[in-house]
This record gives C-alpha cells, sequence and structure tokens, in this order.
C-alpha cells in the first residue's frame, strides 16, 4: 500500500488553491516516421508505443485514491484502465510555426488542469515546425516525480535510434482498491511505527538534540532576513509567459570549473545578473541580497531507478548588489556550498512560494541536481 509521502502532499495541497504543481517538458522530435505521406501525425502509432511502455512507468496508470475519514491519507491505487486518446493528444500548429507560437501552445497546454479521476499526466504532440520536426510537451503532477525523476520518465519513452526494436508490453491487470480494513490496519501499522520512533527520540535524548541542531541552520535561512522591498515582491496570477534563453553547457562547465564552482551556481549567478539589470532599468536600488528557492536532489539511484520525490530544500543568496560578475559567483559559491553541507535528508518539496528574502513575493525556484 503505497500511501503519499510527506514531501508529495506538499504537492498537493496547492491544487486546491487553484495553483497546480505540476512539472512539465518540452522536447523537439525529428519528425521522420511520425508523419504520414499527407503530413498527418502518426497518434494511433504513437498510443500504442506508449501502451507498450506503460509497465516501465507505474504511476502512469494509477489514481491518487483518498479514503473516508479515519483510514488514513491519501494513496496510489491502480486504475481500472487508461485509455491513452484522453492522455496522448495533437495539438496542430499553423505551419511553419516559429519559436514564440510553440511556446504559446505549450502555455496553454500547461494551463489546463489535471483531472483527479483519471493518472495524472498528459502528452501531447505539436506538428507544424519547420523541417517536418514534431514537438512533444509531457506534463505530470510533482506528486509523479521530481525533475530528476522526470528526466527519467522521458528516457523511457524516448529513444536515439529511430529502429529500436519493439517488444510487447509485459501483461498487467490492475490491483482492487484497499478495503476499509487493509486501510484500517494499514494507518494503525504506521501509527504505532510512529510512536515508537517518538519513544526512541525520547530515549536518545542526547542524539535527538544533536540531529535538531545540525537541522537549524538550514530552517533558520528560511525565516532569518526580510525581503527588501523591490517590484518584484507582489501578488502574481496563473498565467506565465514562456521564453528561452540559451548558453552552451560546456561553457558554462568551464566557468564553473575555473571558479570552483558549481554549474548551477553559473545559473544562480546570471539570474542574479539579470535581475539586477532589470530593477536597474525600473529605477529601483540594487544594493540588496534577494534570495532564490532551489530544490536539491538527494537521488543516489542510477537514473534507470529513479522514481518519485527526493528533494530538500536550500534557501540561495543573490547579491544584484554586487557589479563584479566574478565576486558575485563566488559569494554564490561559497554559499551555497555551505546551505549544501546542511542538508542531510529530504525536507520541503519544491513549490515557488519562498520569497526574494522572506516575505511573500516573487521566487526564482531553479532545480540543483549537482549533490
Amino acid at each position: 500500500m503505497e500511501r503519499l509521502t510527506a514531501q508529495d502532499l506538499m504537492s498537493l495541497w496547492p491544487d486546491e488553491l487553484g495553483w497546480p504543481m505540476d512539472i512539465g517538458a518540452l522536447a523537439i522530435l525529428d519528425g521522420t516516421g511520425l508523419l504520414d505521406p499527407d503530413g498527418r501525425f502518426r497518434i494511433d502509432d504513437v498510443r500504442e508505443v506508449v501502451q507498450r511502455r506503460l509497465h516501465l512507468m507505474p504511476r502512469f496508470r494509477q489514481l491518487l485514491y483518498t479514503p473516508p475519514l479515519g483510514l488514513g491519507g491519501p494513496l496510489w491505487v491502480d486504475a481500472r484502465s487508461v485509455d491513452l486518446t484522453e492522455h496522448i493528444r495533437v495539438w496542430q500548429l499553423t505551419a511553419p510555426a516559429d519559436e514564440a507560437q510553440l511556446l504559446l501552445a505549450v502555455e496553454r497546454l500547461r494551463a489546463r488542469r489535471l483531472r483527479r479521476s483519471r493518472p495524472l499526466w498528459e502528452m501531447w504532440f505539436l506538428p507544424g515546425l519547420p523541417g517536418g520536426r514534431v514537438g512533444m510537451y509531457m506534463k505530470a503532477h510533482h506528486t509523479i516525480a521530481d525533475g530528476v525523476a522526470g528526466v527519467a520518465l522521458l528516457g523511457a519513452l524516448l529513444d536515439v535510434d529511430a529502429t529500436v526494436f519493439r517488444t510487447p508490453a509485459p501483461p498487467w491487470s490492475p490491483a482492487p482498491i484497499p478495503t476499509t480494513g487493509e486501510l484500517l490496519r494499514d494507518i494503525l501499522r504506521r501509527r504505532a511505527r510512529a510512536v515508537r520512533r517518538a519513544l526512541a527520540r525520547v530515549a536518545h535524548p542526547i542524539d535527538t538534540a544533536r540531529r535538531a541542531r545540525a537541522a537549524w541552520p538550514a530552517i533558520r535561512s528560511f525565516f532569518q532576513a526580510r525581503a527588501p522591498r523591490t517590484s518584484l515582491n507582489r501578488p502574481i496570477g496563473a498565467h506565465r509567459r514562456l521564453a528561452l534563453i540559451r548558453c552552451r553547457l560546456d561553457e558554462a562547465r568551464q566557468v564553473a570549473h575555473t571558479h570552483d564552482a558549481k554549474v548551477n551556481d553559473v545559473l544562480l549567478a546570471a539570474i542574479a545578473g539579470g535581475l539586477r539589470d532589470l530593477l536597474r532599468s525600473r529605477g529601483e536600488p540594487v544594493d540588496v541580497v534577494l534570495r532564490a528557492f532551489v530544490p536539491v536532489s538527494l537521488h543516489r539511484e542510477g537514473l534507470d531507478a529513479v522514481r518519485g520525490n527526493q528533494d530538500a530544500v536550500m534557501v540561495a543568496p543573490l547579491p544584484i548588489g554586487e557589479p563584479d560578475v566574478v565576486h558575485r559567483l563566488r559569494w554564490i559559491a561559497k554559499a551555497t556550498a555551505e546551505r549544501k553541507s546542511q542538508i542531510h535528508a529530504p525536507g520541503l518539496n519544491a513549490f515557488p512560494t519562498a520569497s526574494s528574502s522572506g516575505r511573500r513575493g516573487t521566487s526564482f525556484p531553479v532545480n540543483d541536481s549537482s549533490t
């Protein structure tokens, strides 16, 4: 019986506030073999391929089930059936579509709410790009996967070689929803384990105090500073405008290596520089330190075995008042190294509620998989 973890639940409650916690990925595919001679997308063939691979993604054929009051929190149950015509669909772009048209379509698809009555994922194909290419936008609820696990899901679906051998799907039949008795016994076992853990902590007060003291710096970093007053600290709506910023990964790696930093530190330094330019263009003071909300991956398994959510959280300073880009990068690299050393176990899940420096406002979530 797979109950949602505390991290999963932190990704679930914002849905009730109209703030869905979905993750998404956009890929550009070679259209050879995906389009028929008339240029139509072969949607039935694609659904067949995905059908054969659903066993590699168990959450793609499971539902969230909330038991009656008193029988514990939500858990995963097998869907009676998975209708891929509801999950895998086509959004035809007006050919030849440019990048702005592609991103506008992706934003419209991102804004669609996933329905709890079926597995929490969708896959959209967007034909109409120049050169016969096809966009693929896949989104899933954050309870299914974090960023690293999302990469693993894409890897299970996509092949580098178009001539890969197609294996048949193994047989599968959905398991029944747990009975009231099974749910009751499960919740009683969990509560008994929680009591035993609490008693163990009481029995070892020195060790418990040591763990609390080790965790305190990371907790304190969330609340110790107030946000500077900027135009970024204001309510925001649900709509987004997407844009792509391109850079070379090898160059970012070289910069990071030269200055004893991580690639993610280079990204944070670039964000800080962009925010500095933005606030200066608005005539606002820039001699401030903003903070970025950074989920840190705690996955240790190989990519082919990555499942679910294993994130800790880190709040990294963005010294936008520092005009020198090298000093800015070194400041950030030192701060993130210190904060990563304080992370010992999974913490809060990644959700964009962190503020510029403590007060509610705009946050800048950045995925960090370097630890």
